[in-house]
């Protein structure tokens, strides 16, 4: 049997939020398997469990570009260590320069970009410059450009931390904007079912089976529970499936409201800042009981 160690209970923890003794018990029927432990905190404590899905893990901005047709995008990420950082105009100008140069310039990757002509040098010059300047290391990402087949639209919210690209054929530049600012409010995975990675349905059907199971359900109803909890969350994950945040009704969902607009939506880019990267956290008591042993010393 894998030992359970403190580190691994405290990871789990951390990215679950789930009580301690939960997280070493989860750990234990997982064999110290931590996704597979995840999983059955789910199946116990339901989506109390899933704080890491949305938790921001990093600090920076995305910056964006539109070209005036609408019909060239793109958007960066450049990250820093800090929030006070990443409100520095310098840094959100370096962003901001990186998406015009995604557009522009199409480089094939982060090392193709840092070698674009910046200013009075290059990206990486400049990069290196503001680190400098302000004393806080400062990373570009990601970046993603897009040619639209219809028009796009953007909306960028909280300070620059979410960014949203999104292409749409028909309608009007007011759709556009609504159903960008609808995908930064609820975070679609994908445009439809096609989209959603088999992986996840199969991660929610194994949960619904195993929560019937435990409630109590016969064998027989598992199957049938867990595909209508597979459809439902279909419909929470995918922008055609969710229901517009601005409808009158509480119940239009984006597919609806194309539909009556005459509009298709060709495809979206959802940029979130530090999703997916761990955030340094800093003891503070700690670092104080340290600096006084060493004082002492």
């Amino acid at each position: 049997m894998a030992e359970i160690t403190a580190g691994m209970v405290k990871e789990l923890r951390e990215k679950t939020d789930a009580p301690m003794m939960e997280c070493k018990k989860a750990l234990t029927e997982a064999g110290g398997d931590l996704a597979k432990a995840e999983e059955i905190l789910r199946v116990k404590l339901g989506n109390k469990a899933t704080k890491a899905a949305t938790r921001i893990a990093a600090e920076g901005v995305v910056g964006m570009y539109l070209s005036a047709d609408g019909k060239l995008g793109a958007v960066a990420e450049v990250n820093s260590e800090t929030d006070f950082v990443a409100k520095n105009d310098e840094f959100i100008a370096l962003a901001k320069g990186c998406a015009e140069l995604v557009a522009t310039r199409n480089p094939a990757d982060v090392a193709a970009l840092s070698a674009l002509p910046m200013g009075a040098g290059t990206v990486e010059s400049t990069r290196a410059a503001l680190v400098g300047k302000i004393g806080e290391n400062m990373t570009i990402r990601r970046f993603v450009r897009i040619e639209a087949k219809g028009r796009l639209s953007s909306y960028v919210h909280g300070g620059s931390k979410i960014g949203v690209l999104v292409d749409v054929t028909g309608g009007d530049e007011t759709l556009g904007k609504d159903i960008a600012m609808h995908i930064a409010a609820s975070k679609p995975k994908a445009l439809d079912s096609s989209g959603v990675p088999a992986e996840l349905l199969d991660t929610e059907r194994r949960i619904a089976i195993e929560k019937a199971r435990e409630s109590g359900k016969p064998e027989a109803m598992l199957e049938k529970i867990a595909e209508g909890t597979v459809q439902k969350y279909l419909k929470d994950v995918t922008l055609l499936g969710q229901v517009f945040v601005k409808a009158e009704d509480g119940k239009q969902t984006i597919e609806q409201l194309l539909k009556a607009k005459g509009a298709t939506v060709n495809g979206f880019t959802l940029y979130i800042v530090g999703e997916g990267l761990e955030k340094k956290v800093n003891d503070f008591a700690a670092e104080v009981a340290a600096q006084a042993a060493a004082a002492k010393k």
